[in-house]
């Protein structure tokens, strides 16, 4: 999905195991559109599209969806989220899914459950619920049969899903926006940013910012309201508790919320 964008723009990233788009310096002359934590609400997902498109209508412009991560664990459809973003917008839209540090531990999980086993335990469950997959079967002694999970996880989790995780970038920068799921580590050049702090710093970004000439767009920590910091704008309003996907809309060095 993200294909078109690699051919205007370079991906770069020395320090990073995922790539890094970079689109320039220039304010682009269409309007970017911002999706919060999705956490397995396809229901809510829709609805933002939805609004996104009537909004590309109403104005006769195009546009760019940027999806901040986290489309798996803790709410009910994780795996049609997933084939739903896999795959070309029914609408039209151009999307950029972006990772997520829950998307990453998913993929760590499909690729040996051994080696992130806390993932069950923050939401991990209901995605693989998602995918027909219920754990408590496997639990003897109040343990899991890794070697039957695995067979599992490669029986049940389609190919082109573990694909999508797996080619997700971390980083957008778009004129002065960086898109991102956490943050960035305040003060730190974007290329010696790593991806640990990129999918799960909280603080010190969250109370200083970035602390460079640029306005951060993240989800990851949840907030009631879209929330308006220093160098940085938070629209993680925790969909799968509240019912409530947060949409961002930038335009030619305007803010607002599509709602």
């Amino acid at each position: 999905m993200v294909d078109w964008l690699n051919a205007r723009g370079d991906v770069a990233g020395p320090v990073s195991s995922r790539s890094r788009i970079d689109l320039g310096h220039r304010s682009p002359g269409y309007a970017v559109y911002a999706i919060g934590d999705v956490h397995g609400c396809l229901k809510e997902l829709l609805d933002a599209e939805a609004r996104i498109a009537a909004d590309m209508a109403s104005s006769n412009l195009p546009g760019l969806v940027v999806l901040l991560g986290d489309y798996v664990d803790r709410g009910p459809d994780s795996s049609a989220v997933l084939a739903h973003l896999a795959k070309p917008s029914a609408r039209g839209l151009r999307r950029l899914a972006l990772c997520g540090n829950h998307d990453e531990m998913f993929l760590k999980f499909i690729e040996d459950p051994r080696s992130v086993p806390t993932w069950l335990e923050f939401g991990g469950r209901e995605t693989l619920m998602s995918y027909g997959i219920d754990i408590e079967h496997l639990q003897k002694r109040d343990r899991i049969d890794m070697v039957a999970l695995k067979r599992l996880l490669d029986e049940s989790v389609p190919a082109f899903h573990v694909d999508f995780l797996r080619n997700m970038p971390t980083t957008l920068r778009l004129g002065d926006h960086l898109f991102v799921h956490a943050g960035i580590r305040p003060g730190l050049a974007l290329e010696e940013q790593s991806d640990e702090d990129l999918l799960w710093i909280r603080e010190p970004f969250i109370s200083r910012g970035p602390e460079q000439p640029l306005i951060v767009v993240h989800g990851h920590t949840p907030v009631m309201e879209p929330e308006f910091g220093i160098g940085r704008i938070g629209i993680d309003t925790c969909a799968y508790a509240t019912g409530r996907l947060s949409v961002l809309k930038l335009f030619q060095g305007e803010t607002s919320l599509i709602e």
